[in-house]
């Protein structure tokens, strides 16, 4: 009877918790304030370009950037949009007050010859050392215990050409960088690496996603 007691008391906990977690991530979702305090640190989704809201990325939380509401679609916090125009193209800075700036990278091969690097053929060592320090974006020098970093050139662009709705074209196995900033919040900003892991023209398409 005890242990019956003890697993009913548990069960019990976990439903007050759960419900107290959507709770919190509840509210009206055109809001920006309805967001979840929590912020994610990347990984991977998929984008579909016929569904009314995944067709969106928030970045605070990972999730989609678009939802229902009142029986239409809202905005809810859409930093990366998956679009067919020009064939298929990622579009970011379309919020209000939002300008951005988008700078594809070509692939890892294309990183590992511009910068000299030592990596395996479409390997990961440049997406994953790409970082950022002060207003710079550094990539991997050298390959060794050191870390030995260089600044990466294209990096200067998302510091000096934004604008509102940048976009680019979707390529598959390309890495890209993007800023957002806010006209209006000189505090606010976002800055996310990305590579497209698969691609279905027209459909849909799959990226690995991290915050700088």
């Amino acid at each position: 009877m005890k242990r019956h007691i003890s697993w009913l008391g548990c069960s019990v906990l976990i439903v007050l918790c759960c419900s107290a977690l959507y709770a919190q991530d509840g509210g009206q979702p055109g809001e920006r304030s309805s967001l979840p305090a929590r912020q994610v640190r990347g990984g991977i989704v998929n984008l579909y370009a016929l569904d009314p809201l995944a067709r969106s990325l928030c970045f605070r939380d990972g999730r989609e950037g678009l939802a229902f509401q009142k029986n239409r679609w809202a905005n809810r916090c859409s930093d990366l949009n998956f679009s067919l125009a020009g064939n298929g193209s990622f579009v970011t800075g379309i919020e209000a007050n939002r300008v951005a700036a988008i700078v594809d990278l070509g692939t890892a091969n294309d990183l590992r010859e511009r910068y000299g690097y030592e990596d395996a053929d479409s390997g990961g060592e440049g997406f994953a050392s790409l970082r950022l320090q002060g207003d710079r974006i550094l990539i991997l020098k050298e390959d060794n215990p050191n870390e030995s970093l260089q600044p990466l050139k294209e990096g200067l662009t998302l510091f000096t050409e934004l604008g509102p709705s940048a976009n680019a074209p979707v390529r598959l196995g390309h890495i890209y960088l993007l800023r957002i900033a806010d006209r209006k919040d000189k505090s606010y900003q976002q800055i996310v690496k990305l590579i497209v892991i698969a691609y279905a023209p027209n459909e849909s398409v799959t990226l690995r996603w991290e915050p700088l």
